[in-house]
């Protein structure tokens, strides 16, 4: 019998550990703070058991770690209708990809730090998004092509995204972005120059707009490549 200790995050004191739960809680661990974070004694406490619990499902960290891959990767979301052309699927699959990145920062930290070969999050994030493009009309070599610019670019700026939320909509990063001007343009004139004078134009790199205009000159150099 696994050793239950008292159930933590509100968790009913008569449910039974299974491996989703685990998982769940690993990505709110690995979303909220860092894959560093991520142990399986924080795991036990976290999920009120005793850590051979979590061993009765998953054989150490790795595979927890696998377990999140498929899980987030393996279930990237895309629009249900392919892309008329290459450029329009291209697009959707690189706003796709940042949509999940943002939703959960930690697949972020796992394409960072570590590769996986477990068959849902190659499914999901590799193999369907290959057909896609293929099915857009990329030739197969493109298609490894693109693909790999599109996730390099979008785990690039995710990353760069991530701890800058004057990046972000609404009141709050908007009120930071002025924070973020004022603080660029209080920098001395005669060291930085061109920091001061495009101080307003620096706080818009970790938004969406510079996503999208990035996006728009790697689509512009694939349409020159295609026929």
């Amino acid at each position: 019998m696994a050793t239950r200790r008292p159930p933590s995050r509100g968790r009913r004191p008569d449910k039974a550990l299974t491996a989703q739960d685990i998982l769940d809680a690993a990505i709110e661990i690995g979303d909220r703070e860092s894959l560093e974070a991520l142990t399986m004694r924080r795991l036990a406490s976290e999920l009120g058991f005793s850590t051979m619990a979590l061993y009765r499902h998953f054989k150490n960290k790795d595979d927890i770690l696998d377990g999140m891959a498929d899980q987030v990767l393996g279930n990237l979301r895309l629009p249900d209708e392919i892309g008329p052309d290459p450029l329009t699927e291209a697009r959707r699959i690189a706003e796709a990809l940042l949509a999940m990145m943002r939703e959960h920062p930690t697949v972020v930290r796992l394409l960072s730090t570590r590769t996986t070969t477990s068959r849902g999050s190659l499914r999901g994030a590799f193999e369907r998004v290959l057909a896609r493009l293929r099915q857009a009309g990329l030739p197969p070599g493109e298609a490894v092509d693109v693909y790999g610019l599109l996730m390099t670019y979008t785990l690039g700026f995710a990353a760069y995204q991530m701890p800058r939320p004057w990046g972000g909509d609404g009141e709050a990063a908007a009120e930071l972005r002025r924070q973020r001007t004022h603080f660029y343009s209080g920098l001395p004139a005669d060291e930085f120059p061109n920091m001061v004078e495009l101080s307003s134009e620096l706080t818009r790199l970790p938004t969406d707009g510079q996503f999208q205009a990035g996006l728009d000159v790697l689509l512009k150099g694939l349409a020159a490549d295609l026929p």
